[in-house]
């Protein structure tokens, strides 16, 4: 128990060294709805409980029946908390996502401390957050970018345009928090990374579901399929990431840019496509497809020539 509590309270200190570290950008968040409301339903049970007038009619499980302090059940609730959210941050890419799960597991704790104090409290809580699920969405990236939308009907035309222009695709749907996420990654990888040779392209599969099912992007949250990328060039898939198993899952792999740069080889497009802005033809870019195994040829019989009959002495 000793070591739990403790690997909880590094990830707690970590997580306020890196938060203070990021003060600055967190600061103008909260100007936005989404963010202030989260804030305030994440501490919503500490409210509560040191709310003068309010918390000495609250029910309590404590020895010396002090209603307005936490006791020591509460204590352990809020210990696992921060250990899984410790757990799930070590996949997150961005301070959005850090700041994200925070927000998702302390609603879930809450809901948790409300209904072990009072049913009604816990029933209240959790039809705020469903409320408040529906109505309030995480704010959209609206920072620059070089990215060109896709409907259903121009994705093919504007793909098939120049067969020498390499294009990385992303499907992406608004609900999707984990695209959600990834939108300020795409954007940056664009504007460092386009040029005349390389474009950067998204496709709304949520609003136009054909283009998902044309290019095999299965959009259930089941499959993990989202956020996915795809090297074209006309018109031709040359690899996508994530890749997709036989039962049409999502292999598991990280979007960050790092991954993106090294996976796409997007130094060496970026490089190859420089000889198009010069005017030169590029070279005919790699399939990095898994090839499929080349069949035997059978050997060709050598035809041997026939012997010179020798003349009779």
């Amino acid at each position: 128990m000793g070591v739990c509590h403790a690997s909880a309270a590094m990830s707690l200190i970590r997580g306020l060294v890196s938060t203070l570290y990021c003060l600055p950008k967190v600061y103008k968040w909260f100007y936005r709805p989404y963010y202030s409301m989260s804030l305030l339903m994440t501490v919503a049970f500490p409210i509560v409980l040191s709310c003068p007038g309010l918390c000495e009619y609250l029910p309590s499980q404590r020895e010396d029946s002090n209603s307005c302090a936490f006791d020591w059940r509460e204590v352990e609730i809020l210990m696992f908390l921060s250990a899984i959210v410790m757990m799930k941050n070590r996949r997150a890419i961005t301070l959005e996502q850090h700041i994200g799960n925070i927000f998702l597991f302390s609603k879930v704790a809450n809901v948790v401390l409300f209904f072990r104090v009072d049913l009604r409290l816990g029933l209240l809580y959790l039809t705020l957050c469903v409320v408040f699920l529906i109505t309030c969405k995480p704010p959209i990236y609206m920072g620059p970018e070089f990215i060109k939308y896709f409907s259903d009907s121009t994705i093919d035309e504007e793909l098939q345009r120049d067969g020498r222009v390499t294009w990385i695709v992303e499907f992406y749907a608004n609900w999707s928090p984990e695209c959600q996420t990834f939108a300020p990654i795409f954007a940056d990888l664009s504007l460092k990374y386009d040029c005349l040779g390389l474009k950067f392209g998204k496709v709304d599969i949520g609003q136009y579901a054909a283009a998902a099912e044309r290019y095999k992007v299965n959009p259930s949250p089941l499959c993990k399929q989202l956020p996915s990328l795809l090297l074209l060039q006309g018109g031709r898939e040359l690899m996508r990431r994530p890749l997709v198993d036989m039962k049409g899952r999502a292999v598991g792999w990280n979007c960050t840019e790092e991954n993106i740069i090294r996976e796409f080889n997007l130094n060496e497009i970026l490089q190859r496509c420089k000889k198009f802005s010069k005017g030169e033809k590029p070279e005919e870019p790699k399939t990095l497809l898994p090839e499929a195994p080349e069949l035997e040829q059978p050997h060709e019989e050598e035809e041997e020539e026939e012997p010179e009959s020798k003349k009779d002495k």
